[in-house]
């Protein structure tokens, strides 16, 4: 797998070769811009995962400008590209602006290497899985989720009733399956579509840093506390607040998230005043909080407080009529990012993507077709390019009818090593019979 790729943006050439040394300690490549026209030069002429972006460029200018019209153009060749800002300790507020604006996160300077390297990986996870299921939404103005599963539809038939009602949402289900994108949704389609949606993954933000990091913090307030600090939900003020992983969240977090949703204040830490946010609070998690609960590990009023609506998304597993869907979508969205000519799946990789049981759930068949369309040699992916080792098939006793013979016919095809006509033979088919089965499996 290629390395992932960080731009570095900074005039100062101390500080481009003091951050190259210590991404590069972690095996990211990366390449540097000592101006906004050098940035916008390497962003148009290869492929960046991330970019770290100082918001001045000279040295008698502490106005930001040049950063956030960079920034400006960056979104604009590329929204989805995370752009993580630089801010001397004056400049807070150009962060937030910049924030406004598309960056992802900022950093003060002198930045501490951990929280640079912790930012850094959160947004390319977020970035990764967002572009997992980026195949999940149709460019409709409605935002719609596409889908096709009866499962599927049941959720977003809840989530047309509730999109307009700002009350909080809780979004469960396990890893991989697109909570964050249906809170974007969710958000896309409510009287706040137009308004900032800001992100927080509590897994990533270490426990010393996560009161700051959601409600702020005064100058001085802690040892590195150089400045007034707003936190995530000042800056999300009048939009949504996504906070995902929430069941990672301790108990002290906790009763200072159930004081903002039970009174619509925060106090940054240090200080005494609290100051009013407006917000929809969206939080998702992927453990059972009625277990965490009973084991004294979240407050149950805040449980009550966070599922006025409990969206539960199923695993892909039991949405098997939405693969074909998703995987098209991804396929051609890879062919084209990649100039890579597939167009289609040969009938033994169809078989074998509906068969599958999809730990990884979206996001793993988004990295597999990805994968098939970097490794098919025409138009049509064949079950070799997926490269999927079949996983342990549950027990028969707890196997239905369709789900015996979709195992039985993947785990065939795995061993005739794609060959339908053996694959046949070992089962006891004739070719015609197979392929029929083979056929029924993409309905």
């Amino acid at each position: 797998m290629s390395r992932q790729r960080i731009l570095i943006a900074d005039d100062q050439a101390d500080i481009r070769a003091s951050l190259a040394l210590v991404l590069q300690s972690e095996g990211y490549e990366t390449g540097a811009a000592a101006s906004p026209a050098e940035a916008m030069l390497l962003l148009k002429r290869g492929a960046w995962d991330a970019l770290l972006l100082d918001l001045n460029f000279r040295a008698d200018t502490t106005s930001g400008e040049e950063g956030l019209a960079l920034l400006s153009s960056v979104k604009q060749i590329n929204a989805d590209l995370p752009v993580i800002v630089l801010t001397g300790w004056g400049s807070v507020d150009l962060a937030v602006r910049a924030l406004r604006a598309g960056a992802a996160d900022f950093l003060e300077k002198p930045w501490e290497n951990t929280r640079l390297l912790g930012v850094l990986r959160a947004q390319l996870a977020l970035e990764a899985a967002r572009r997992a299921t980026a195949a999940l939404t149709i460019p409709l103005p409605q935002g719609a989720i596409l889908h096709s599963s009866a499962t599927m539809r049941a959720v977003m038939a809840l989530v047309a009733k509730i999109a307009h009602a700002d009350v909080p949402v809780l979004i469960t289900g396990e890893s991989g399956t697109g909570k964050g994108m249906l809170a974007r949704h969710i958000a896309s389609v409510s009287p706040r579509h137009d308004k900032p949606f800001v992100t927080v993954d509590l897994g990533a933000v270490p426990e010393t840093l996560i009161e700051s990091e959601l409600f702020g913090h005064a100058r001085g307030a802690f040892t590195d506390a150089k400045t007034d600090r707003p936190g995530r939900f000042e800056i999300a003020n009048d939009g949504v607040i996504f906070l995902d992983e929430i069941g990672n969240a301790s108990l002290s977090t906790q009763a200072r998230l159930l004081g903002v949703l039970e009174d619509g204040q925060i106090t940054r830490v240090g200080e005494a005043r609290p100051r009013r946010v407006d917000v929809r609070l969206i939080a998702a998690t992927n453990a059972d909080l009625q277990e965490r609960i009973a084991a004294g590990g979240f407050r149950r009023d805040l449980f009550f407080r966070l599922n006025t609506v409990e969206i539960a998304l199923p695993p892909l597993r039991e949405r098997i009529d939405d693969i074909p869907l998703l995987a098209g979508q991804f396929l051609l969205a890879s062919a084209s990012r990649h100039n890579r000519p597939a167009r289609g799946f040969a009938p033994d990789a169809m078989a074998a993507l509906t068969t599958y049981s999809w730990p990884g759930n979206v996001r793993e068949l988004a990295h597999v077709v990805e994968r098939a369309a970097l490794l098919a040699e025409g138009e049509t992916v064949h079950l070799a390019d997926l490269r999927l080792t079949p996983a342990g098939p549950a027990p028969v006793e707890r196997m239905t009818l369709d789900q015996a013979e979709r195992y039985l016919i993947q785990r065939a095809m795995a061993d005739a090593g794609g060959d339908a006509e053996a694959a046949a033979k070992q089962l006891g088919l004739s070719r015609s019979a197979f392929y029929r089965r083979l056929a029924s499996l993409r309905k």
